[in-house]
């Protein structure tokens, strides 16, 4: 299995193998009380491999929780001296309710577009296509509307839904619900389909949703006859908002859509997933930001001597025209990937700040350049948001710092005793 997605309090994740692999190279197991997980050749704290997985505190989730994730990736189990199944794994999906893209379009294109409702609901009532407020639901409407082709909302409450139909706000999530719930959802919406579009046997539709929805909703089109095109299938939260990115033209550059996005953990993408997405998207003039988990904060506090919050830590721009009005060749791609992601200090600011920290942190006698790019990787999370008109960056950057106001950022923000701090240290770790 390449990745899973889940829900703790809330909240949606992604992880794979390599995540929990990658996020676990730098830390130390803790005692074994009870249950463990073995990863890079080690035993771990079942719980402390999980919450170090996913960012959280090991307080918010339960170890039957963190078992249940981490066997269905593979990694080993036990408790005590003994090796334990796997508990829940879950069902693998209808091998014939799956079609490639390539396979969908060498014999005919899509005929309708289903989209997956989201948890992030208004308060009140609303049409459908704006009852749900998430940043990734509104790239998947973009995409469907994009398409031109007829498109409707699978709702877990209500199953399908026009995108104008009037919905009241609801709590319940498909991957929440029983299994006999969502074979039964899924039925009712190949029957809501055919009143909808008529018949569907022969019918191909695009589905845009996690495994839940393309599981149920796709056995049951198939038994009917149609064919589902799961395009996404297997990617991550950050390769797909990469995947929507590409094809609907970037985001909106109004500053005051620019600082949602950018405040949106949704939209940010682990670092490997930015490198390993490559997308054109990136190739282009932009705003982005870095967001930092638990651990990684914990390192940057220790550095600092200051207290340094999960999140937003580090915003900036890539492209912006310069004064004399002559145009930059930098692209967010470029200003992320080979500057900040790089080999040397030099060309990042950012580098600077977090190798000067973490040189603190760890007692190196200089910036260990190779650790500052397996931290990075580790524990921080990137949101890029490509900008049309690069003459208009400086301005718009001026704007969203002063609003954001992150951490780790040193110019035109007000000066602080972190800010003093951090300043002091990339002088001593720059020579």
């Amino acid at each position: 299995m390449e990745s899973i997605s889940f829900t703790i309090n809330g909240h949606g994740y992604v992880l794979s193998a390599a995540d929990v692999k990658l996020r676990l190279a730098q830390e130390t197991p803790d005692r074994i009380y009870q249950y463990w997980v073995k990863a890079i050749g080690q035993r771990w704290p079942v719980k402390q491999a999980f919450s170090l997985a996913i960012g959280v505190s090991a307080s918010d989730f339960t170890s039957q929780t963190a078992r249940r994730h981490l066997g269905s990736l593979g990694f080993p189990l036990g408790k005590g001296a003994q090796s334990i199944a796997a508990p829940g794994k879950p069902k693998p999906v209808p091998k014939a309710a799956r079609l490639s893209a390539h396979q969908v379009h060498a014999a005919s294109r899509a005929d309708v577009v289903l989209i997956s409702c989201v948890k992030s609901k208004r308060a009140e009532g609303a049409q459908a296509k704006d009852l749900y407020v998430s940043s990734y639901f509104s790239k998947m409407r973009t995409y469907a509307e994009s398409t031109g082709l007829p498109w409707f909302i699978l709702s877990a409450e209500h199953g399908l839904v026009r995108p104008d139909e009037w919905v009241e706000p609801y709590e319940k999530y498909l991957p929440e619900t029983s299994s006999k719930y969502q074979t039964a959802w899924g039925q009712k919406v190949v029957r809501q389909l055919e009143s909808a579009v008529g018949p569907v046997t022969g019918v191909t539709f695009d589905l845009h949703a996690g495994a839940n929805y393309v599981d149920s909703v796709g056995a049951s089109l198939e038994t009917a006859g149609a064919s589902v095109v799961d395009q996404l299938h297997g990617l991550s939260l950050g390769r797909r908002l990469a995947w929507y990115n590409e094809r609907t033209g970037g985001l909106d550059s109004s500053v005051e859509t620019m600082i949602a996005q950018l405040r949106d953990q949704e939209l940010a993408m682990s670092v490997p997933d930015f490198i390993a997405a490559r997308g054109a998207v990136f190739r282009s003039a932009g705003m982005y930001n870095f967001w930092v988990d638990r651990a990684g904060a914990r390192d940057l506090s220790a550095g600092l001597g200051y207290p340094i919050e999960p999140g937003l830590i580090y915003a900036g721009l890539a492209g912006a025209t310069r004064t004399g009005g002559s145009t930059s060749k930098n692209t967010l791609w470029s200003r992320i990937a080979t500057m900040h992601l790089g080999k040397t200090h030099r060309l990042s600011t950012l580098r600077l700040s977090l190798g000067s920290i973490l040189s603190q942190t760890h007692d190196w006698p200089a910036i260990d350049e190779g650790q500052v790019t397996s931290w990075m990787k580790t524990h921080l999370r990137v949101v890029a948001l490509p900008v049309a008109d690069a003459d208009t960056l400086g301005d718009l950057e001026t704007k969203i710092l002063i609003e954001l106001d992150p951490p780790l950022n040193l110019a035109k923000v007000g000066s602080n005793d972190i800010r003093l701090r951090l300043s002091s240290l990339r002088k001593l770790y720059a020579q």
